[in-house]
C-alpha cells in the first residue's frame, strides 16, 4: 500500500495555511454558471481519518451526470497533513485527495465535496480550495452548518433559504427531501449558486444527500479499513 506522504512545503502551522488561503482566494472564479444539472460528468470526494494511526482515506466517486451510475473511482491513502483547525480543514486532507482524482481516467466534471465553498469565515472552504487547485467547477454541499444564519426552508423538496454571513448571501439551504432536514449548498469555483442548487437537487433524488456524496463516503471508509487491515497484518 502506497502512502501519500505530506508535501514539501506544506503549510505546517496555522499562521502558514492562512497565508496560503488568502493567496488562493484571489483565484477564485464566482461569475461563471457552470455546467448544467444533469449533463457531463459529476464526481464525489469525501474523506475518513484515523487519527491515532495518522492515516486520511481520500475517494473520489464519478457519476454520469444524466443517469447517476457510476462511471469510474479511485481512492488514496495518505498522511493527515495538517491539526484540526476549524477553518482550515482542507490543508489535513487535499494532498491525498487531489492524489485520488489523479488516479481517475474519466473526466471528473463537476467536483461535489461533502463541505463548504464559500460559506466560510473567510469565504474559501475545501469546495473552493479544491475547485481552485485543479481548475474544475467544484460546489460543497454539507450535512451541517457551520458560520453562518438561516432560516428553516420551506416543508417541500427544492424549497431553499438563504445562509447569511456579515450580512452577505454565502449559500443556501436546501430541501433535498419533504420534512426532512436540509442540506448546505455553496458555491465552490466556476459554479453559480443557482445550479449548485440544481445540482444538489438532481443528485439527491431518493435521499437527503447527493449520491456522489453517498459513494464517496462509503468508498473511503472501506478504503480506510482496508489499510488499516493491511497495517494490523
Amino acid at each position: 500500500m502506497t502512502i501519500i506522504e505530506i508535501p514539501d512545503g506544506w503549510p505546517a502551522d496555522e499562521d502558514a495555511a492562512l497565508a496560503v488561503q488568502e493567496q488562493l482566494r484571489q483565484r477564485l472564479v464566482l461569475d461563471e454558471e457552470g455546467p448544467r444539472a444533469g449533463e457531463g460528468n459529476v464526481t464525489g470526494v469525501d474523506v475518513a481519518y484515523d487519527d491515532e494511526r495518522d492515516l486520511v482515506a481520500a475517494a473520489a466517486v464519478v457519476l454520469d451526470g444524466r443517469t447517476l451510475e457510476v462511471v469510474e473511482e479511485a481512492t488514496a491513502v495518505g498522511r493527515v497533513s495538517f491539526p484540526y483547525v476549524p477553518g482550515l480543514l482542507a490543508f489535513r486532507e487535499i494532498p491525498t485527495v487531489l492524489a485520488a482524482l489523479g488516479r481517475l481516467g474519466a473526466d471528473p466534471g463537476l467536483l461535489v465535496c461533502d463541505g463548504y465553498g464559500v460559506a466560510h469565515p473567510r469565504r474559501f472552504g475545501l469546495a473552493s480550495h479544491l475547485g481552485v487547485l485543479t481548475g474544475l467547477p467544484s460546489i460543497g454541499v454539507a450535512k451541517n452548518p457551520f458560520t453562518f444564519t438561516y432560516g428553516q426552508p420551506g416543508p417541500e423538496r427544492g424549497e431553499f433559504s438563504a445562509l447569511v454571513a456579515e450580512g452577505e448571501t454565502v449559500g443556501r439551504a436546501l430541501r433535498t427531501r419533504a420534512g426532512v432536514k436540509p442540506v448546505f449548498v455553496s458555491v465552490g469555483h466556476r459554479v453559480s449558486l443557482d445550479r449548485a442548487c440544481a445540482h444538489t437537487l438532481h443528485l439527491s433524488p431518493r435521499y437527503r444527500l447527493p449520491e456522489t456524496t453517498r459513494h464517496a463516503d462509503a468508498l473511503c471508509r472501506r478504503a480506510l479499513a482496508e489499510a488499516l487491515d493491511t497495517r494490523a497484518g
